[in-house]
């Protein structure tokens, strides 16, 4: 396909430009969807849970228990295939509340606000009769905590928040609250849900958990100390585990986000952690945090709201444990850009449905439009409803996903990282560093161990990935790679290989 560079530098800069500025205020009001039958929404976010942490998975370790996570995908639906467009914190948030790729919303990095006038679908649902809450970490401009758009109600804390005691600013109002961070929001949206109102609701409970550095409730800590861990095969530092990969992934382990370094206060300081440790704590924070959704589902249940509301529950990123030597997101692996999506709506989700298509988190936005019996905005969103999936209809649907990743002046290990996955294979552009790219069968390679990109019997199919990884990119107004001022700490220092 032949390219414009001018054109297409004037069509990504008004693209950009248009993403960013906010839809008139007459604008918000969405038109209905004809037959519509609006739900209330539970919006559910946790934070680096992996997809496969769940105790219904079979890749699971044997003794992590979440109950609560199994009873929604028996009785609702679990989306086999839930991925982000860019794994880390506040992109992937921003994704969700505006149903935008990064490249769109801007917000590339943890140090960022959102952007001066960005609409958040919430906003929309306002506009359309609803009720709304936030209630949790907002994380999108690490030293504020105030009020944001689209909400009737407000609890938040500033940046990553405290797992134990937490400030939360209620409606503008910070106060103390004793007890688990995890426990403590999810008293704070049982409050709200249990107010009487006359209008449809929408609460966006987004936990802390299970934020690394992992700390589970006292009552779980070392509910998991004595339990057995299988290590990931790509964990092995050898020769035969790195022969293919990039330069930059064997370097990585040794970085704040890699098992051989790992985050230890002062950067030079030693021993390293216990990579035990870090496994077993991740687990137990885990089983609070299903301990916590299921305190929601029940009340729920109990209340009979269930039957007229629509819970999806998702992480906002990936987590490598050990996969490649890393205990982080950022890359483009499996372990990193797919996520746990759970959606539990008695009446509307048959119960042990299975989508096999491949969502991701700009999908969230409309489809939850769509659950209000909106017409989601086309034109200022990158994702598309899966409602119509979530209640058995076929539509069509994307057979591939866009990933992308901006390098972080503040963690440089990882380099800007472009990439295309189909079912079966993932091509991986790094951006920026003096390496080679990524190409992966993942019906033969599930684990990604070994890089085909050099490969002969590959290079047409990989030249024909190249191709439109970045005619996908130009058309959409994504090769104009955003550069910030520094800001915040630079966690750049590496370990020397002993």
């Amino acid at each position: 396909m032949s390219r414009v560079i001018c054109a297409s530098i004037l069509f990504a800069l008004t693209a950009a430009s248009a993403a960013a500025q906010p839809p008139a205020r007459q604008e918000l009001k969405l038109p209905r969807l004809e037959a519509a039958q609006p739900r209330n929404i539970v919006l559910i976010l946790s934070d680096d849970h992996r997809y496969d942490f769940m105790g219904f998975m079979p890749e699971a370790p044997d003794f992590l228990e979440t109950p609560n996570m199994d009873r929604m995908a028996a009785e609702g639906a679990h989306l086999v295939n839930a991925f982000v467009s860019t794994s880390l914190c506040s992109p992937s948030r921003a994704s969700i509340l505006t149903g935008q790729y990064a490249h769109h919303h801007r917000v590339v990095d943890n140090q960022r606000p959102v952007p001066e006038g960005t609409t958040f679908f919430p906003q929309y649902l306002q506009a359309g009769g609803y009720e709304t809450a936030f209630i949790g970490k907002w994380h999108m401009g690490h030293d504020e905590d105030d009020p944001r758009p689209g909400f009737d109600h407000w609890a938040s804390f500033r940046g990553q928040g405290e797992y134990f005691n937490p400030t939360i600013n209620i409606n503008g109002k910070r106060s103390q609250k004793e007890g688990y961070t995890t426990d403590v929001l999810t008293n704070l949206a049982l409050d709200w849900l249990q107010k009487q109102r006359s209008k449809p609701f929408m609460l966006y409970l987004s936990y802390k958990a299970v934020h690394y550095p992992f700390h589970p409730a006292p009552r779980n800590l070392g509910r998991y100390e004595k339990a057995k861990i299988k290590y990931p095969e790509t964990m092995a530092n050898t020769e035969e585990n790195y022969a293919t990969q990039p330069h930059w992934v064997r370097e990585r382990r040794y970085g704040i986000h890699g098992i051989d370094h790992m985050e230890t206060g002062p950067l030079d300081n030693d021993p390293v952690p216990s990579f035990d440790d870090l496994y077993h704590r991740y687990c137990e924070t885990v089983h609070g945090l299903d301990e916590n959704l299921g305190r929601v589902l029940d009340y729920l249940d109990r209340s009979g709201l269930a039957k007229s509301t629509l819970v999806l529950y998702l992480g906002d990123n990936g987590f490598e444990l050990g996969e490649h030597g890393f205990y982080d997101k950022r890359d483009a692996f499996e372990e990193s850009i797919r996520i746990p999506m759970l959606a539990y709506a008695p009446g509307m989700v048959r119960p042990g449905t299975k989508l096999t298509e491949m969502v991701q988190n700009i999908d969230v936005a409309p489809t939850l439009l769509e659950t209000a019996g909106l017409k989601p905005p086309e034109e200022s969103m990158d994702g598309k409803s899966f409602l119509p999936l979530l209640a058995g209809r076929k539509i069509p649907w994307r057979d591939r996903i866009l990933y992308e990743y901006y390098w972080e002046w503040n963690f440089p290990a990882t380099p800007t990282v472009f990439a295309l996955r189909t079912d079966r294979y993932k091509y991986v552009f790094y951006h920026g560093v003096w390496d080679i790219n990524g190409f992966y069968d993942l019906a033969t390679d599930p684990l990604e161990r070994h890089n085909l990109i050099n490969v002969p019997a590959y290079q047409e199919q990989i030249a024909t990935m190249r191709d439109e990884l970045f005619d996908r990119l130009e058309t959409s107004g994504g090769l104009q790679i955003p550069v910030f001022p520094p800001r915040g700490e630079r966690l750049g220092e590496r370990k020397l290989k002993r």
